[in-house]
Parts: C-alpha cells; sequence; structure tokens
C-alpha cells in the first residue's frame, strides 16, 4: 500500500482543488493502483477506493468515466458503489461495460435500472448474461423492438410464463422475433402452439427447418391439428342461394369487380382470410385446369373463376390467372377484395360458396 499512501495528499488537493483534467488523471492512476492489488485487497481496502473514486467521477467528462468504466467492470470485486454509479449513468458509453459484465450489480439493482433507464439502457441488460425473470419481466413490459430481440437471443436469460406470453403476442407480425422465440427451447409447449397459430407460413417453415429432429414430428403434429380446428370450427350452412345469384350475375355479363364487392357488402358478410396458411387457396380441384389448347370446353357454361387461385391472407393475394375470359377476376379484382377484407363481412365458408360457382 506504499503507492496509496503517496497518493493520499495528493487525494486531498485534487478533490478540493483539482482541475477537471487533473482529476481524469489522478482517477486513472487510483483504477490502475486498484487493477495492480485487486486479487489481494480484502474489503476493507476495497471500501477505501469505492468513496475515493465514487467522490472523484463526479467531476470528470464522459470520456474518462468510459474507460474506467471498461477497466473495473470485468472485476469481480470491483468497488461496489461505483459500479452502481456508473451502471446508471445517462450515458450508454458509460453505462454500458458495467450493465454487461459486472457481477457487482445485484438483480434488485438490474430490475430498477430496467424500470427507469432508457431503451439504449434495456437492450444492452436483455444481452446480459444470466438475468433473471424478475428482470426479463419487466424489459418485455418496456423495450421496443431491439430489447425484444436481444432478449430472445439470450439463451442463458430466465423468462417467466407471463414474460414468455408478452414475446409471443409482441412476435406476432415480427416474423424474425418469431423465430427467435420459437427456437428457445424452454418455452412453455402452450406458448409454443401459440406461436405458430400466430406465425405466416414463412416462419412455420423456418421453425420446422430450424428444429431438432425429435421436436420436428411435435410441430408438424401442432400444425395439422390447428389445422383441422380452424377447418372445423364454423358451422356448416346452406349456400345454394349464393351461387345462384352469382352465377346468374356471371350469366348476364354482370359478374365484375364492382358488383361483387356490392354483393358482398349487402350480404353482410365477412372476408376472413387465412393467417399465412399457404395451402389454403380457394380453387375447385375438378376444374383447376382447362384444356391445353386454352380452347373453351363443350357442355354447360363453366365456372366463372375456372383457372383462378386467389388467396387471401394478412399479408399477400397469390393469382394464377387463366386466359381472360369475360367475367373472370383480374389481378386487380383480387387485390381489390384483399384491401376490402376489413370492410366487407364474408367468411371463409361463404367465399369458398360464392368463388366455386355452380356445379357442373
Amino acid at each position: 500500500m506504499s503507492a496509496s499512501a503517496s497518493l493520499i495528499p495528493e487525494l486531498e488537493d485534487v478533490i478540493q482543488h483539482g482541475s477537471q483534467d487533473k482529476r481524469a488523471a489522478t482517477v486513472k492512476r487510483i483504477a490502475n493502483l486498484f487493477i495492480d492489488g485487486a486479487p489481494h485487497f480484502n474489503e476493507d481496502h476495497i471500501g477505501l477506493f469505492d468513496d475515493v473514486l465514487c467522490r472523484l467521477i463526479v467531476e470528470i467528462e464522459t470520456k474518462a468515466r468510459a474507460e474506467m468504466a471498461q477497466t473495473l467492470a470485468p472485476l469481480k470485486n470491483a468497488p461496489m458503489e461505483l459500479m452502481r454509479q456508473l451502471a446508471h449513468d445517462d450515458d450508454i458509453a458509460v453505462a454500458g461495460p458495467v450493465l454487461t459484465q459486472s457481477v457487482r450489480l445485484k438483480e434488485t439493482e438490474l430490475v430498477e435500472l430496467a424500470k427507469t433507464k432508457g431503451q439504449a439502457h434495456l437492450a444492452v441488460i436483455a444481452g446480459r448474461e444470466g438475468i433473471g425473470e424478475a428482470v426479463t419481466d419487466v424489459l418485455v413490459r418496456r423495450g421496443d423492438a431491439e430489447v425484444m430481440h436481444n432478449v430472445a437471443d439470450n439463451q442463458t436469460a430466465r423468462l417467466s410464463e407471463g414474460g414468455f406470453s408478452a414475446l409471443v403476442k409482441r412476435a406476432e407480425g415480427d416474423g424474425d422475433l418469431a423465430e427467435k422465440v420459437g427456437q428457445r427451447p424452454d418455452i412453455p409447449a402452450h406458448l409454443f402452439r401459440d406461436l405458430l397459430v400466430r406465425a405466416t407460413a414463412v416462419v412455420q417453415q423456418r421453425l420446422l427447418q430450424a428444429a431438432k429432429p425429435e421436436t420436428r414430428s411435435e410441430i408438424q403434429r401442432v400444425l395439422e391439428k390447428v389445422s383441422k380446428e380452424f377447418d372445423n370450427s364454423s358451422p356448416a350452412r346452406d349456400y345454394a342461394a349464393a351461387q345462384r345469384a352469382v352465377l346468374a350475375l356471371h350469366q348476364t355479363g354482370s359478374l365484375g369487380e364492382p358488383t361483387l364487392a356490392e354483393y358482398a357488402i349487402r350480404q353482410g358478410q365477412e372476408i376472413r382470410g387465412d393467417r399465412g396458411d399457404a395451402g389454403a387457396a380457394v380453387r375447385r380441384p375438378d376444374r383447376d385446369r382447362g384444356p391445353a389448347d386454352g380452347r373453351r370446353p363443350a357442355g354447360p357454361d363453366p365456372d366463372p373463376l375456372q383457372g383462378r387461385r386467389i388467396r387471401l391472407d394478412h399479408r399477400a393475394v397469390d393469382h394464377h390467372v387463366a386466359p381472360k375470359r369475360q367475367g373472370h377476376f383480374d389481378a386487380g379484382t383480387g387485390r381489390r377484395l384483399y384491401q376490402l377484407r376489413e370492410a366487407v363481412a364474408f367468411d371463409r365458408a361463404t367465399r369458398g360458396a360464392i368463388l366455386a360457382g355452380a356445379p357442373a
């Protein structure tokens, strides 16, 4: 401690009368002194350094505080109060190294920081190793998209069921987040099912591809179960009248986009798109293909939507367009139907009946 003794008179002068540059230089000397002797210091020694450094950092510039944070944060016995003060610094360049590395920060301190600091601090805390449920609960409640992604990426972070539930809700509409949450091995089974239900077909397939072989079959089972439940959720209805009305419009040459839209609105039914179900195209399997030469087949007037595949979901309308004939939908009509999905009440079964046309 001879070096420390030589600094005592200088410290008194610096604390009371030193310039900012002199304080910064003194802080650096004391920090280096602590690092050199850290393996041998007891708590009394550490407390002395803690008191002195906490008094000095108040008056030094941000750059000097950031350098001290980077130097001392990795030490297991770094001055505790100093670490706390640096972690609360509004400048993330100062707080970041401590929030990421310092083992001297208790969970209660991390919870308080997560409740009171800005998104930059929350994003760093979210990536900290071994954060507990009390911390992640606050992060998923207050955090922005970056914070959510960091929490989901952090495999050492522990999440409560409520924390996972919040992540699943936030993942709706964010495919990357949904993938990260779905790939966590600790996600509860029922919330993983909810995640799959909410996910797009693309995300579902990515989760399947990324899953371990023993998990892949379970994901497929869940997707098949959800698909069956969705198909059986609507009661059967008689749509013969709707079919006859649409066929009559087609035969008179009136089955255009405005007429169909007006009819659907007047019926007060709901267009409900398949939520990312890649296999839910509305079509007539027996009429999906026409003659190879493109000529009109003999016999009764064909399905007015023959050769058309219109997929209505939350993100896209997929068209497989056969040669145009009067009364057929074109790409513009499909887009118009998609735009009307919020305004037009038209459930899945009704849509299937109307688009199917009259029996051959």
